[in-house]
């Protein structure tokens, strides 16, 4: 059995994905059978090895395969001995993040493949989209504000996802821990029109532990402009991604692994996966619980926001 995941929502496609890893681990839970190929690393013959042996349990083998739209030797190889992969009941999941040439490769896939294409969201498949994922973490949002966040992140569903999950983090009430509406104020506050190059530039200093490059990065944020709510957002978005990646690689998680549990955007877990290392999961875990005190004390007026800021990058 073949299946072929592909277009430009990675997103959805990254879900779609994790839903057949998942469902296959259900029946097969041994997990030994399920092999990921980089193409990019991985040759046919490293494939063809693994395709080969003999499941000890009598699982069907799972084999996901990534970037093989990049690897011509692969392709023509794979073509040559189709038969053998269109026949057999293991499961081979070509899976590919880039935009895909309708080759002879894509038209052998096309016809002897389970395909799906994730076509970018539009206008109120967007919004449906958005109002499910809010349901689903019971978030509460009016629909000015609803408006305003697609607005402002467009059909991006990593950043989309990501937004919702920052506003719903702004919205609990220290020590309650229940929801509020997310309103038209939040958005303005918290989300931004576009991603800006230098909130990275600053998360990653103060990632890294360089505080001095951190605190002034900071200054200039304030300098132009920025709501330091909106930059306290963003530090704690990255070191609880930060905590969740260091927990899981001390658990013996590989990357893979960590993508599929996380469900954050690759190029996030790529850079969380090496800043994340570089702190023992006590710190982080330390690190958190500063930021949480620190957005509860500007919360109820005990510190102005920008001290807040200052105090808390020179604790890291």
């Amino acid at each position: 059995m073949i299946i072929f995941l592909y277009g430009q929502d990675t997103y959805r496609s990254r879900q779609k994905l994790n839903k057949i890893i998942e469902e296959y681990k259900k029946i097969h839970k041994t997990g030994l059978n399920l092999k990921y190929f980089d193409l990019k690393e991985k040759d046919f013959q490293d494939f063809k090895e693994v395709f080969r042996i003999k499941s000890m349990f009598k699982e069907k083998k799972l084999l996901i395969l990534e970037n093989v739209f990049a690897n011509k030797d692969f392709k023509e190889k794979f073509l040559a001995v189709k038969k053998d992969f269109v026949n057999s009941e293991d499961i081979i999941l070509f899976y590919e993040l880039k935009t895909v040439l309708k080759n002879k490769f894509f038209n052998f896939l096309k016809n002897n493949a389970e395909c799906q294409e994730f076509q970018p969201l539009s206008n109120q498949k967007l919004k449906d989209w958005t109002k499910n994922e809010l349901r689903e973490i019971e978030v509460k949002i009016n629909k000015n504000a609803l408006e305003k966040l697609i607005d402002f992140t467009g059909n991006d569903l990593w950043r989309l996802s990501n937004e919702i999950k920052k506003l719903a983090a702004f919205k609990k009430k220290p020590a309650v821990h229940t929801q509020e509406i997310i309103e038209m104020k939040d958005v303005e506050l918290l989300v931004k029109p576009k991603i800006e190059t230098a909130i990275f530039k600053t998360i990653d200093a103060i990632s890294q532990k360089n505080k001095k490059k951190g605190l002034i990065y900071l200054k200039r944020h304030l300098q132009t402009g920025d709501s330091p709510l909106y930059l306290l957002s963003m530090i704690n978005f990255q070191f609880r991604n930060l905590l969740v990646i260091r927990d899981l690689i001390d658990k013996g998680k590989n990357y893979w692994e960590i993508s599929r549990l996380t469900k954050l955007h690759p190029y996030i877990v790529k850079k969380c996966y090496l800043q994340a290392q570089k702190f023992t999961l006590s710190e982080l875990k330390e690190i958190y619980k500063l930021i949480f005190q620190t957005d509860h004390k500007i919360k109820t007026g005990k510190i102005d926001s920008e001290t807040g800021l200052i105090l808390l990058i020179s604790k890291i």
